[in-house]
């Protein structure tokens, strides 16, 4: 079974291992192969350990581990950061190792983002994915509605990205069936 919790110092080359391989498999054939196969995960360690050491206020990192503390998946969020829509809380990533995915660990991670989300007062959820992310679908599922679509660069591409939002956190909480066993 996978445990959710908070991330904590010693996390950082897990997170950047899921960050960096579930890149190289959800976005192949979405973002250029070339881009893919340059992203490393000593190239994320040092992000993610500034990111743990951060005392920033209204932000989370939580990680999904495996038994044994093999980190498989992680999801992050904070307040909204570009203040361009009504929102004031924002995903900012989950990602899954793909032999991992599908089995309710995605749904368990967003949950308890956005449950510490709401327990900071906010109100309004929002998420950006790339349109051919097969992730919309999860998000859609969760009660996600498409509210903006914006151009977005990445490896010399331009690529569209899609909001979901979410009017109300307590709708979110609502849409999480219970988890699969592992």
């Amino acid at each position: 079974m996978v445990q959710i919790r908070q991330a904590r110092e010693g996390d950082a080359e897990g997170i950047a291992r899921v960050h960096t391989e579930s890149w190289k498999t959800t976005y192949r054939n979405i973002v250029p192969d070339d881009f893919l196969d340059h992203l490393t995960t000593e190239s994320r360690i040092s992000q993610w350990e500034q990111t743990i050491r951060s005392d920033e206020k209204n932000q989370i990192l939580v990680v999904a581990e495996q038994p044994g503390g093999n980190i498989v998946g992680f999801a992050c969020g904070g307040r909204e950061r570009e203040g361009k829509l009504p929102y004031d809380a924002e995903l900012y990533a989950i990602y899954l190792l793909e032999e991992v995915q599908q089995k309710g660990f995605g749904q368990q991670l967003a949950t308890h983002v956005v449950r510490y989300l709401h327990s900071q007062d906010m109100k309004r959820l929002l998420i950006w994915a790339l349109e051919r992310n097969s992730a919309c679908r999860f998000y859609e599922k969760m009660g996600g509605r498409p509210v903006h679509t914006q151009s977005i660069r990445i490896g010399g591409q331009n690529l569209i990205e899609i909001a979901y939002g979410w009017e109300n956190l307590n709708d979110f909480a609502r849409q999480v069936p219970p988890p699969l066993e592992s």
